[in-house]
């Protein structure tokens, strides 16, 4: 949904307190309604329905995030705090927007990030819809990420969470002013033991949940067997080279395989090899040695920025790569064509395209992209 069309919808809402709460089943998302609830918000649970199986027993999978059983332990949650509680169907615009693109991704020798997409389309785009169809001013998630209005901007920021180490901004950079309006983010001042406390002596029923790991709709965590099931195509076998276009041997096909990868290759020259590149066109996976993974250079396209209107000349920031990266002193530029150059004062290991590059400034989300190659 584009800017405008959300602000054309929004221009007649008024301002009130109710609000729809994501519940995924665990215990962030529940802690979050009920402190919601507290401050007195008039708070409606809401679960997306987004399996695709048709057997009920084929999604009712422990620790997915929107699986049956996170809709029991939702819906206990829901009955324990007193809210009303309700699933709706997100199965078609999940599909096409996570589900259609993580293969496509692949497909294409890049590596995806289903969270940001998920984020982008699904819990602030379609539910902020849905939410507003039942005069919902806001919509909430338990994740650990602050938001505040600047006066002096006048914009709304998105700034990290007081625990560091649960901070999720880095999945949030696609947030655009008038979601920001709307959004509310209650975990952001806690630490996730003091969420998990807090749940225990309220007695609610996920307070030792653990947290999920993997990717919801990959159930096995296999993503090749996924991607070769969902895929419109044949997954076809090809090449090995070196970066000076030598050959090497034969690889399973490109959805196998990740920037930075050493495991699982097969090919053996007496030192470490690591794949530097992927050329979908050619279906060639490049490998190289330790030293050729690094890089300090890119560009992003699909750029989107928060605490500034747009990018006008050259600013520097720290700039992180994938989640689980730390943040490095970097330069960003604009490019003519909406891209942003980036420039790494430091060596960064595996540039990987179909990532996420997300930048800071101090505690404040600046912006991000989707890494679309590495320069050098």
């Amino acid at each position: 949904m584009r800017e405008s069309t959300r602000r054309s919808e929004n221009f007649f809402m008024k301002k009130n307190n109710r609000v729809v709460v994501g519940m995924s089943g665990g215990v962030d998302s529940s802690v979050s309604a009920y402190l919601l609830k507290e401050q007195g918000y008039e708070v409606i649970g809401v679960t997306m329905q987004i399996w695709q199986d048709k057997d009920e027993e084929a999604v009712r999978v422990e620790g997915g995030c929107c699986s049956l059983s996170a809709v029991n332990d939702a819906r206990r949650v829901a009955n324990k705090i007193g809210i009303k509680y309700y699933v709706m169907n997100f199965k078609d615009v999940f599909k096409e927007k996570v589900i259609d693109y993580f293969v496509d991704e692949y497909l294409k020798g890049r590596t995806p990030n289903p969270c940001i997409a998920c984020n982008k389309y699904i819990k602030f785009e379609e539910l902020l819809k849905r939410a507003w169809m039942i005069d919902a001013y806001y919509v909430a998630t338990g994740h650990y990420a602050i938001k505040e209005y600047d006066e002096e901007r006048r914009r709304y920021l998105l700034k990290k969470s007081v625990d560091t180490s649960k901070d999720q901004t880095y999945v949030l950079y696609n947030l655009t002013q008038t979601q920001l309006e709307h959004i509310l983010f209650p975990l952001g001042k806690y630490k996730k033991d003091e969420v998990r406390e807090l749940a225990k002596n309220l007695g609610l029923p996920v307070a030792s949940k653990p947290d999920s790991q993997e990717i919801c709709f990959v159930t096995d965590n296999d993503y090749g067997k996924f991607i070769r099931e969902n895929a419109k195509e044949e997954i076809k076998p090809g090449e090995f080279r070196d970066t000076r276009g030598r050959f090497l041997g034969y690889h399973k096909g490109i959805i196998h395989y990740t920037i930075g990868q050493r495991k699982g290759l097969g090919i053996s020259v007496g030192k470490p090899l690591y794949v530097v590149d992927i050329d979908a066109e050619n279906n060639v996976v490049v490998l190289g040695y330790g030293d050729e993974v690094f890089g300090d250079e890119l560009i992003s396209y699909n750029n989107n920025f928060i605490s500034i209107d747009k990018l006008e000349g050259e600013m520097r920031v720290k700039a992180k790569i994938r989640y689980t990266a730390k943040e490095q002193d970097a330069v960003i530029r604009p490019l003519e064509d909406g891209r942003v150059f980036v420039k790494f004062d430091n060596p960064q290991r595996a540039i990987t395209p179909g990532q996420s590059v997300v930048f800071y400034d101090g505690d404040i989300v600046v912006g991000g992209g989707t890494i679309e190659r590495k320069v050098r």
